[in-house]
């Protein structure tokens, strides 16, 4: 499975998958067409960033620029949770990602399939909540099949008990962006 999945992502396929609260989209964060794939089905304004997730901070760390020792331990420290931290990115990380700005959102999730995909995959992937913008979050395999059928490989899965998207909190400067 390992090779079709990771074949799909580099050939610009978009996944949804059970995260934490709910089903997520995905992409290879290194594809640009499939990023505007999923702005587009999400009806997503770019300028709003996107949230990378790995299975550990080893499969984020290109989207990273380099952190001190301490902060490292931190933002490692944290994982995996729905614990989101607002990072500086790399400046080879995809304009895309940021939504334009100086800083990534990255995530080592709580829930242990989602980890799982990252490793299957065998890369970082894009986790951003599997609805149109503005409308409620998908929460089974079955809505989500229903919604995306045919635009999107939909990954059997359940979802998490958190009830909240993750935390966003600002690496640097300890702010919360999202509780």
């Amino acid at each position: 499975m390992r090779s079709n999945l990771h074949r799909w992502l580099n050939q610009g396929g978009l996944i949804a998958y059970a995260t934490e609260s709910c089903f997520g989209l995905g992409c290879d964060p290194r594809n640009a067409k499939a990023i505007q794939k999923l702005l587009q089905l999400k009806q997503r304004d770019a300028a709003k960033g996107l949230i990378l997730i790995g299975h550990n901070a080893k499969q984020l760390a290109p989207f990273i620029a380099p952190l001190t020792p301490q902060l490292s331990h931190k933002m490692r420290q944290a994982w995996p949770a729905a614990h989101t931290w607002l990072v500086p990115a790399s400046p080879r990380c995809p304009p895309a990602l940021t939504g334009g700005r100086n800083t990534i959102a990255v995530r080592v999730p709580a829930l242990q399939s989602t980890r799982n995909l990252c490793q299957l995959a065998g890369m970082a992937l894009i986790s951003t909540s599997a609805n149109i913008s503005g409308q409620k979050s998908i929460k089974t395999y079955i809505a989500c099949v229903r919604q995306f059928s045919g635009k999107v490989r939909v990954i059997h899965g359940k979802i998490g008990h958190w009830r909240r998207p993750s935390r966003i909190q600002d690496l640097l400067t300890n702010q919360i962006i999202r509780k």
